[in-house]
């Protein structure tokens, strides 16, 4: 079973407080790739790059499971660039350089071969690029999933709002929820957001966890408590990675598969964040997402005598 996914690839310059890093890889689709490719193969990549964009990295993916079909390289330009520096509390951050380049004008296009593509991710990119990605697919996935961010929603509201009412779950921090929702209480805003299209509703909340909404269930699981956090970029995309592998792996759409997905997202954030960029995620092994499960497993297990 494939997964399609949609997203930037791109070069990184990140600070934090506890280190530096100068142009590395990352962007959405590398990190969604790099995570749900521990569950499912082939992960079918459409993006686009520069020709600076190192082959080494993309030979890694390909031998990671990762069909490049749809991956557009421009020799002639440059690959999408962004630096940032993180603040003390790592969940807050300053843009210091953003250079769309090749992203400027990307347009699309699904391959032959990625038609059959039954669960499809679309990373943060123009609500434009990701509607046009699901009217070139022939037939209808059984899931589609969408991640987006303020940015669109202060630029292309009602673009984003069009595509909204085209896919199955949306995947969103806790500020993104309330701005496009017009709510604060999380809750209420689930109920607005299901109005708009998605019927599955992820709400991610960095290091205080996620939540889940359907219909009128709700779940949360919370995030691993972590000695060292080097570095958050991309965490919320490997959680995206995770949980859309995980499901395409076990082609189970049911409310009770959806909180393990979320759980195993999860995981998959936590190792993220331990080192720059997608270095972590090369690193791990099944054994190591296992173990990792078990111990969200047990935070969030306890036992209840209720007093009669």
């Amino acid at each position: 079973m494939s997964l399609l996914v949609v997203g930037s690839m791109a070069f990184d310059s990140i600070e934090t407080p506890f280190g530096k890093t100068d142009r590395i890889v990352g962007g959405a689709a590398t990190y969604i790739a790099w995570a749900a490719s521990c569950f499912v193969q082939p992960v079918q990549q459409i993006s686009v790059v520069g020709g600076d964009f190192p082959e080494q990295e993309l030979k890694e993916l390909q031998a990671r499971g990762v069909d490049l079909g749809g991956v557009q390289v421009k020799k002639d330009q440059k690959s999408f660039y962004w630096a940032g520096r993180y603040h003390l509390d790592m969940n807050s951050r300053d843009t210091l350089v953003t250079e769309l380049n090749v992203l400027a004008d990307f347009q699309p296009v699904v391959p032959e071969s990625f038609q059959s593509a039954e669960y499809v991710m679309l990373g943060n990119l123009s609500p434009v690029v990701q509607m046009n990605v699901i009217e070139q697919l022939r037939h209808r996935p059984r899931l589609i999933a969408m991640d987006t961010m303020n940015f669109w929603m202060n630029t292309q509201m009602e673009e984003l709002k069009k595509v909204l009412t085209k896919v199955d779950a949306l995947l969103i921090n806790d500020a993104e929820a309330r701005q496009l929702s017009g709510e604060y209480s999380l809750v209420k805003a689930a109920r607005a957001i299901h109005r708009m299209g998605p019927r599955y509703l992820v709400i991610k909340k960095g290091e205080h966890g996620a939540l889940l909404f359907y219909k009128n269930h709700a779940f949360f699981a919370p995030a691993l408590p972590l000695e060292e956090v080097f570095d958050p970029t991309g965490a919320g995309d490997t959680f995206a990675g995770g949980f859309m592998g995980y499901i395409a792996h076990t082609q189970d759409l049911s409310f009770e598969n959806m909180k393990t997905a979320v759980v195993v997202g999860s995981a998959l954030a936590s190792f993220c964040v331990e080192k720059f960029g997608v270095q972590r995620l090369k690193e791990i092994s099944q054994e190591d997402i296992e173990t990792r499960i078990r111990q969200f497993v047990d935070l969030m297990h306890f036992d209840i005598d209720l007093v009669q």
